[in-house]
């Protein structure tokens, strides 16, 4: 029987973080999550975990830590995704008054009760330029001063499995003297490549990038959704109803492990205007391909260089948007490459790699919501591997991180 790592997930959302970090061999214990739907959706797939839906700045951390029966130093890993842009120590007044401070000193909080042998933290790539990075820079150095050795990646999500165009944030830190670059993933499939951020930050290219030229191709949107049901405009399939087809790959079976069934395949119903234009635009289209009376009428004096991905109709063998919290598509590409609709919430969590057998609570527009704010489990998966490797512990995943089509 393989020896689970214990974790807890601070920030948890509907818990993308904890359930590919799950698939790598950790048991969440704990999670914290401020919104009621997202700590339902949680709880719903997490049973073994207790959910403590509130403000983190209200809890007891000690309390916390009698309750799942630890000592210090026993856990072996806290993993979040804290809002960190007020955390700096170049600019106490700010810090003080921007309560996105005193959110990331609730997460350190648990990182100096708990003394976990490995930190993962989790944001948006924008957090490397923020201001000028002195705000990386001090959680770093806050983490330093803990007892950890701490370091940055920025990873792209298509090198490791997921199909569309997301970029995050990893800090790594681990407590007893490994060499928290040696945790980092490595990318194990090959993917086109657009950096449109910083991603130098003192003086070295933080992006990890594949160090062999030959990797499998990455998993393309038709991949990803290509065996779920056919829906009309603002249509829904009964939750537990049958796939279309039987699983067309490798990236399918995985998503279809431990599944009875399709849920949460219900689209958002796009109105007459946007059926319309929708007719115009072929797959691997946008906003250019609409006539121009149809045209929104801030589009109408857009040059046709400008918003590329707006009103765009996915191309199946590429690589989606990167799923946002609405499959809206004045803001991207969401419009399904042969059907006359947005992504359902199911296609947009295929997209994100979350398992089928995860159910998400809420209103429609709520798990749209829960979907897009997540860490896709896939990424989350391969951090999690990499990290229980350089623990020095047994990994005998349920789910492949790699696979072959």
């Amino acid at each position: 029987m393989m020896n689970r790592l214990k974790m807890v997930d601070l920030f948890s959302g509907a818990g993308g973080l904890s359930e590919g970090l799950r698939e790598a061999g950790f048991t969440s214990l704990y999670a914290n999550e401020i919104m009621r739907c997202y700590a339902g959706t949680y709880a719903h797939n997490h049973p073994e975990a207790i959910v403590d839906q509130c403000d983190i700045r209200s809890l007891d951390v000690a309390a916390v830590r009698n309750l799942l029966g630890l000592k210090v130093g026993e856990l072996d890993l806290i993993a979040g995704g804290p809002p960190c842009q007020g955390f700096s120590i170049n600019a106490p007044k700010r810090s003080n008054e921007d309560e996105r401070n005193h959110l990331f000193r609730s997460y350190l909080d648990f990182v100096e009760e708990f003394r976990p042998r490995a930190v993962l933290i989790e944001n948006v790539p924008g957090l490397v330029s923020f201001e000028n990075g002195q705000t990386l820079q001090a959680i770093l150095t806050a983490l330093q001063e803990i007892g950890y050795q701490a370091d940055v990646k920025i990873l792209y999500a298509p090198h490791y499995g997921i199909p569309q165009t997301r970029w995050r944030t990893i800090i790594l830190a681990l407590r007893d003297g490994q060499n928290p670059l040696d945790a980092f993933p490595v990318p194990v499939r090959s993917a086109p490549i657009r950096v449109n951020f910083t991603s130098n930050f003192l003086g070295r290219n933080i992006v990890s990038l594949p160090a062999q030229l030959e990797l499998p191709k990455f998993t393309s949107v038709a991949d990803a959704i290509s065996d779920l049901p056919v829906l009309e405009n603002g249509a829904f399939c009964v939750d537990f109803s049958k796939y279309s087809t039987a699983p067309q790959n490798g990236f399918q079976r995985v998503m279809r492990a431990s599944s009875i069934g399709v849920l949460n395949h219900r689209a958002a119903r796009i109105g007459k205007i946007n059926q319309e234009r929708l007719k115009f635009i072929p797959p691997g289209g946008n906003w250019t391909n609409i006539p121009h009376d149809l045209l929104p009428e801030g589009m109408k004096r857009a040059r046709r260089s400008d918003h590329t991905k707006r009103y765009g109709r996915v191309n199946p063998d590429g690589l989606a948007s990167t799923i946002l919290t609405k499959c809206d598509p004045h803001w991207g590409a969401y419009f399904h490459y042969n059907q006359n609709r947005v992504f359902s919430v199911r296609e947009a969590a295929r997209i994100q790699t979350f398992p089928d057998h995860f159910q998400f609570l809420g209103t429609l527009s709520e798990q749209y919501e829960q979907v897009g704010n997540a860490v896709p489990p896939l990424l989350a998966a391969a951090i999690g591997k990499s990290l229980i490797n350089i623990l020095n512990q047994e990994n005998n995943s349920d789910m492949a991180v790699e696979w072959r089509a």
